[in-house]
């Protein structure tokens, strides 16, 4: 039997241990476009964003929770993303999380990467029953990559995809 306390650490351990791995790249014939950028959020400081504030960049949206074991177990690759990629691609994270822990969690982690929490519905193209639920939505808003579940977003796939949409 596993102590509660222990559970998560657990998790995560074995989410790391078994392996994430680069996400797959949807075919560019089959990809589902953004229709509506729509979908209101609130930065840390209290700010209201739309995602629409995103429109006509290449955009990463990664929907996650403190409590979800993939979740954290993804976070340390996608801070390594945005470590190289910030004032290029826009990173959207975003949760439902109670605030006071998010900032915790992120400040704990020394995660730097911008979070926002979720104020309305997210468009039916981004909605995922599942997360962690992650989007990289090109300069057009078709959606390149959609991934339920951990992947390792600093992969080496997911680097040249990001070099090849900045350049189009």
């Amino acid at each position: 039997m596993i102590i509660p306390q222990t559970r998560m650490p657990i998790q995560v351990f074995f989410n790391k241990a078994i392996g994430l791995f680069a996400p797959s790249i949807n075919d560019a014939g089959s990809r589902e476009k953004l229709a509506n950028y729509d979908f209101m959020m609130a930065s840390r400081e209290g700010r209201q964003v739309n995602l629409k504030d995103f429109s006509g960049k290449v955009v990463l949206v990664n929907f996650w929770a403190t409590w979800c074991p993939p979740c954290i177990a993804e976070m340390p690759s996608l801070q390594k993303l945005y470590d190289d990629y910030k004032g290029k691609v826009a990173f959207v994270l975003v949760t439902s999380d109670d605030e006071a822990t998010v900032v915790n969690f992120m400040e704990k982690n020394g995660y730097t990467m911008p979070f926002y929490f979720q104020r309305s519905l997210a468009p039916k193209e981004i909605r995922s029953s599942g997360i962690p639920a992650t989007y990289l939505i090109d300069l057009n808003g078709e959606i390149v990559i959609d991934k339920v579940g951990a992947a390792n977003w600093n992969s080496d796939t997911v680097r040249a995809t990001i070099d090849m949409l900045l350049t189009q």
